[in-house]
């Protein structure tokens, strides 16, 4: 199996909504943004899958060193091997990769966070800096394009969190911000213990409006002249915003299940946005 094809095969069993968005890429481009996502997912399995805090530190140890041998020249692991060759075109930083990896290592030291503030901060690493990696993959010509992808990363990541609310919950991680949950009087206890009430959906009608809130400067960043190169990252807004949307009609039952698109519909979605470039979408966001 060549690096390319490991990364493939890492991206398709996934089944990410990210996938989708790589399926109308030229080839260079799609290489390139699947090799990113398989180390963006290598890495987060390390922390999904080591129980042991000490392992999963000295596992992220070795990743750090890889991608330190990748700008010296040398490479090891396949999904290195399959990054390399795109590193310089495309404006992949050391620094922004390490940046990912800080993002693991904060969920080794952090089950919870106090405020918006440090979870916004948290998000910038866990998926933010992803989108301006992924921005410069895509390809775009004005500066102001990597503060539309960030602000997109965030919105994703917040999707994320109000989407798997029960699941980090049995992995005793509470990502909502301590001090919303207090705002809204609902207890850790209550989420861990998948208690349902009229505060809690008062809670996550609140998230989901900031992450709406996200997806609206996302959109409101975006130059005109990069619209199509970034269609990419249109494709994945219209696929999570849907998520977001079918979780607010299932009223945030997400404390015992983990609502979802079929494939199916994600590749609609993504095909229609596709051959509109977006521009319902991003009417729809605008306002």
């Amino acid at each position: 199996m060549s690096p390319d094809e490991y990364c493939q095969n890492k991206a398709a069993q996934s089944g990410s909504s990210f996938y989708y968005s790589f399926l109308f890429l030229p080839p260079e481009r799609r290489k390139a943004i699947t090799a990113l996502y398989a180390f963006c997912r290598e890495v987060d399995d390390v922390v999904d899958e080591c129980t042991d805090p000490s392992v999963a530190r000295m596992k992220l140890a070795w990743w750090r060193g890889q991608i330190e041998q990748m700008f010296k020249g040398h490479t090891e692991h396949p999904v290195m091997q399959a990054l390399a060759p795109h590193i310089q075109a495309f404006g992949i930083t050391e620094k922004r990769l390490d940046a990912v990896i800080d993002g693991m290592e904060m969920d080794l030291y952090h089950d919870s966070y106090p405020d918006w503030p440090s979870l916004e901060k948290y998000c910038w690493h866990a998926a933010g800096v992803v989108g301006e990696m992924s921005a410069g993959i895509f390809g775009h010509e004005r500066p102001e394009t990597l503060v539309y992808a960030t602000k997109l990363g965030l919105a994703f990541q917040l999707t994320n969190i109000i989407r798997d609310v029960g699941d980090d919950a049995r992995r005793e991680r509470i990502y909502l911000p301590l001090e919303d949950l207090a705002r809204f009087n609902v207890t850790v206890d209550e989420i861990l213990d998948r208690k349902y009430s009229d505060r809690f959906v008062a809670l996550m009608k609140f998230e989901t409006e900031r992450a709406r809130q996200c997806y609206r400067d996302a959109i409101l960043a975006l130059p005109e002249a990069d619209r199509r190169s970034q269609r990419p990252g249109l494709l994945m807004a219209a696929i999570y915003h849907t998520l977001l949307d079918e979780i607010e009609r299932d009223n945030w039952q997400v404390l015992d299940q983990r609502i979802s698109l079929t494939p199916i519909r994600k590749f609609w979605l993504a095909w229609k946005t596709w051959v509109s470039g977006g521009r319902g979408l991003i009417r729809r966001l605008s306002h």
